[in-house]
C-alpha cells in the first residue's frame, strides 16, 4: 500500500499495520495520461479513487457544451462519482484526469465490502461522505449571493492550489464563471 493511503487512514483512524497489510491487496495502482478520462458520463462507475500523485476532477457538460466542474481531487484525496458508484445506475458526471495521474483504484465490491468488514475502512468511507458533504454546502452557500471577484477570493482562501495547477477553463468552471472573467480579476490580485 502507498505510503499517502497509509498516512491518510493513520490520520482518519487507529488502523494499524495489521489492518493496513489486509486492505492494501484491494488498493491496485493505475496510471492515467493528462486529459484521460477514468469515467464517462452513461457509463457505470465501478472504482472509488485515491490519488497519489497528479489530480483529476468530476464534472457535467451541459446542452450548450458549457462544462461545469463539481470536484477537484488532488494527491491525499478520495474522488469518484459517488452517486453512480452507490446505486450502479449510469453517472451523470465525468471524472478527468487534469494531469499524469497516479491514483490506487478499489472496485466498488472489495471497496463495500471492506466497508462492512473492516471499522477503519467504514470510518473513512463515513469521514468522505461527511466532508464532500460539508464541501459541497460550503461551497453552494458561500458561491450565493457572491460576484466574481469574491468567488476568486474564497477559492485563494480555501483552495489556493487549484489556481496554481489547473487551468483558467477549469477553473472558471469550478467558479461558475467564464475563463475571461477569471484572467481579468486573475491580473487585479
Amino acid at each position: 500500500m502507498h505510503h499517502l493511503l497509509k498516512d491518510y487512514f493513520r490520520s482518519h483512524t487507529n488502523a494499524d499495520d495489521k489492518v493496513l497489510e489486509r486492505i492494501s491487496p484491494y488498493f491496485i495502482e493505475k496510471t492515467f495520461k493528462r486529459n484521460e478520462y477514468l469515467l464517462r458520463e452513461g457509463e457505470v462507475c465501478k472504482y472509488n479513487y485515491f490519488v497519489i500523485s497528479g489530480c483529476m476532477r468530476l464534472f457535467t457538460t451541459n446542452k450548450e457544451g458549457v462544462e461545469n466542474t463539481r470536484y477537484i481531487a488532488f494527491e491525499g484525496k478520495f474522488g469518484t462519482s459517488f452517486t453512480s458508484l452507490i446505486t450502479g445506475l449510469p453517472a451523470f458526471e465525468n471524472i478527468q484526469s487534469l494531469e499524469k495521474n497516479t491514483v490506487l483504484q478499489i472496485r466498488k465490491d472489495d471497496f463495500y465490502t471492506l466497508v462492512e468488514t473492516e471499522p477503519s475502512v467504514n470510518k473513512v468511507y463515513r469521514n468522505i461522505l461527511e466532508s464532500a458533504y460539508i464541501t459541497t454546502q460550503r461551497r453552494i452557500y458561500d458561491f450565493q449571493g457572491k460576484d466574481s471577484l469574491e468567488r476568486v477570493q474564497w477559492l485563494l482562501k480555501n483552495q489556493p492550489k487549484i489556481l496554481n495547477r489547473i487551468s483558467n477553463k477549469v477553473v472558471a468552471s469550478y467558479l461558475g464563471i467564464t475563463p475571461y472573467t477569471l484572467s481579468r480579476l486573475k491580473s487585479k490580485l
